[in-house]
């Protein structure tokens, strides 16, 4: 007899979500527990790699996701302090055919909504909302979820995709907190016609000055620029989504070139966050239970990798549930917790390496000053297209798929 019960997943971001629909591609159902009143994502831009493709390609939401995404030609760094480019990374023709996938951006809601959209079609998929998982307790044959209310839901495994303040991740780990990088982030977005005209780049452009940087793309159809400005500013605690000031904002910024600060001047309704992330962990797994996205490995923003990385943990986790356990049966279902352990063995070194690199782009790319960003401009300057092809074949030329896996068509 096939296994009915549903697999349990705290969190209806873009990972929990793609990993319902990864596991119902594989003829497994799920139940999402969102703690929302209402499913739907927060934040403006978002850029994808080629190998968000390859992840969405495997979940069957290709075409759905390359239909809303803008299709940029180039990621450009600039010199915050002279104002003149360091280097550039062509996204083109030459690009996608090493990768096997286009470079673009996207909003954030827009992603989620692909997401979204595909779960309520399927039958496999079940979406709760005002559910907030705070804990679980298991048995050795199932997983018992308790929610905030009081109440319990039972299933045959649980996911925690509960992002960096996972409920799930404080009673498996136990490692507190999270880490306060000490960098706060503050997010606007701007109307085409108040992007300066020199700067409405078809580009993911940074501007990368002492202690601080620019980031600016187009988005939505190019109606918008998506503007994120970062100040490391030794911000001692969590702070998300707080209005302030474009004072404020220009308060970390006076210090660059005139050309990247007309840029901030366009600026409004400013919010801010601190950037927090953690030190890599072994401990994904908990018997039924498995870490996924950021309440496995959350991330600075620096590799635009965050949600990138939870799909590919939802191909991962699915193909693997899949070959391991498949739709269960009668007898027990000890498939399962091998399928976990597996998933964790196959992302655990290079979600730390997308961790502790993100870490380093910020102190050596971004935000150095001196004769540290003298030579960052020097390094990077004399690479060629190709050179930055080879420093990246690593992180864009995967899917998540775990080796040996098949795809679903």
């Amino acid at each position: 007899m096939a296994e009915t019960r549903p697999i349990l997943i705290a969190g209806g971001g873009i990972g929990g979500l793609a990993t319902a629909l990864g596991l119902a591609r594989r003829g497994v159902p799920s139940l999402v527990l969102e703690k929302a009143a209402r499913l739907g994502e927060i934040g403006a831009g978002i850029q994808l790699g080629p190998n968000a493709f390859h992840a969405f390609d495997h979940l069957g939401v290709g075409d759905a996701a390359r239909a809303m995404a803008v299709y940029i030609d180039r990621l450009v760094l600039m010199d915050a302090t002279s104002g003149e480019e360091i280097t550039h990374v062509p996204l083109q023709e030459g690009f996608r055919r090493r990768f096997g996938n286009p470079y673009a951006v996207v909003h954030r809601g827009d992603l989620h909504g692909v997401f979204l959209r595909a779960c309520e079609e399927s039958p496999l998929v079940e979406l709760r909302t005002s559910a907030e998982v705070v804990g679980y307790d298991q048995d050795g044959t199932s997983v018992s979820a308790r929610l905030a209310d009081g109440g319990r839901v039972a299933g045959r495994a649980l996911v925690g995709a509960d992002g960096l303040w996972s409920r799930i991740r404080q009673q498996l780990v136990g490692d507190g907190a999270p880490r306060v990088s000490g960098h706060t982030t503050y997010r606007s977005v701007i109307p085409l016609e108040r992007m300066p005209e020199d700067l409405r780049w078809n580009a993911a452009a940074l501007w990368a000055g002492p202690k601080c940087h620019i980031v600016h793309y187009p988005l939505s159809g190019w109606k918008v620029f998506n503007l994120v400005v970062t100040y490391h500013n030794d911000a001692p605690e969590p702070v998300a989504g707080k209005p302030v000031t474009a004072e404020e904002v220009h308060r970390g910024f006076e210090h660059i070139h005139e050309r990247p600060r007309r840029i901030i001047d366009q600026g409004r309704d400013w919010k801010l966050w601190v950037l927090c992330d953690r030190d890599p962990t072994l401990s994904w797994q908990d018997g039924r239970v498995v870490l996924l996205g950021d309440a496995a490995h959350p991330m600075l923003q620096y590799f635009a990798q965050g949600a990138c990385m939870a799909m590919e943990d939802a191909v991962c986790l699915s193909s693997l549930v899949a070959e391991h356990a498949g739709a269960g049966g009668q007898g027990g279902d000890p498939g399962i917790e091998a399928a976990f352990a597996a998933y964790r063995d196959a992302r655990v070194d290079r979600t730390a390496r997308v961790q502790l690199q993100s870490r380093l782009i910020g102190d050596h790319i971004y935000h150095p000053a001196g004769a540290h960003a003298h030579l960052r401009n020097t390094m990077l300057g004399s690479m060629s297209a190709e050179d930055h092809y080879d420093a990246l074949q690593w992180l864009y030329g995967g899917s998540g798929l775990a080796q040996g896996a098949t795809a679903v068509r």
